[in-house]
């Protein structure tokens, strides 16, 4: 059997939904041809359909260092990555409020590799939300509602935001006036 036949098989599983077995099918496709960039590259795609983001990760990456003039190898790889940051962002600020500046750093790395992630978007407006930053979440709440206007969450987040803003900024005033006595 060669990697093309691997390959037609992994197709029929996904038709059939499968994801497992095409997954180990292209895995067949990559071991007959270990250097077949395309074999590498359809494997990624179809383990981050399943959830299984190391596994693309480690499939995109072989991907691109087999043929890094292949754009779209390249754009997916840093989508992979982007989706990677914000899984770890999202177990750091899990386990405590303390991390929230290291996820700050990693959701901002993923929202620069994929700026049409508004997963990370959310989680920056969260994030910066959960430290007080209320300009900064309004600001990434607008960008995740600019890009998917009907999202519910990000126009919730977006209002919730600007009301705590506002609020903010109106106890600000009221302590800076002074009394005319």
């Amino acid at each position: 059997m060669d990697g093309e036949s691997s390959i037609k098989k992994a197709y029929e599983a996904i038709l059939s939904g499968d994801f497992e077995q095409a997954i180990l099918f292209f895995e067949e496709a990559i071991a007959l041809e270990p250097s077949n960039g395309a074999a590498y590259y359809k494997c990624s795609i179809t383990c981050a359909r399943s959830g299984k983001w190391q596994k693309a990760l480690q499939y995109a990456e072989q991907a691109v260092q087999l043929e890094p003039l292949q754009v779209i190898y390249q754009f997916h790889l840093e989508t992979v990555k982007a989706k990677a940051l914000v899984l770890q962002a999202e177990g750091l600020l899990s386990r405590s409020p303390t991390h929230t500046e290291d996820a700050l750093a990693l959701l901002h790395e993923a929202s620069r590799l994929d700026p049409l992630n508004i997963e990370a978007l959310l989680m920056l407006s969260a994030a910066y939300a959960t430290v007080s930053r209320f300009d900064e979440a309004s600001l990434y709440a607008r960008e995740a509602v600019r890009l998917e206007p009907e999202h519910a969450a990000a126009r919730r987040l977006f209002a919730d935001m600007n009301r705590k803003r506002r609020m903010l900024r109106a106890n600000s005033q009221r302590t800076k006036r002074k009394r005319n006595r």
